[in-house]
């Protein structure tokens, strides 16, 4: 059975795990990517919307993979986390991050930003 999920993929003005922040805007222009697990192999459901609200990149997606199905409705699986590329970026005592291309959404385990969650599962 397939899930949707929605939730913060990114939230802006906190420090994650490497040191970086997001700043709003930077995902201004995003577009549906592939929705992964763990940052890796094939898509494992699709995003349907995406976009920035006043706390951070808000993606709805629907997940198909039977088995990251199960860990997301169980809880295993609620971390959100983008792969991206940045495009401007500030250093300071942290870096910044202005603007970026973002490449990918993965439900992960760990996310970079504890923050950046699944909050909403319902079964489709």
């Amino acid at each position: 059975m397939s899930l949707r999920i929605q939730g913060y993929a990114a939230v802006f003005d906190r420090v994650d795990r490497a040191g970086d922040v997001f700043r709003a805007g930077v995902f201004a222009d995003a577009v549906p990517v592939p929705l992964l697990m763990q940052h890796r192999g094939s898509p494992v459901g699709e995003i349907w919307a995406i976009g920035e609200d006043a706390r951070g990149l808000w993606i709805e997606a629907c997940v198909t993979d039977p088995e990251v199905a199960r860990l997301a409705r169980c809880g295993a699986l609620r971390g959100l986390s983008v792969g991206y590329r940045a495009l401007a970026a500030r250093q300071g005592a942290r870096r910044e991050v202005l603007r970026a291309a973002l490449a990918e959404v993965s439900l992960v385990t760990v996310p970079m930003q504890a923050a950046a969650r699944v909050e909403t599962v319902i079964e489709i």
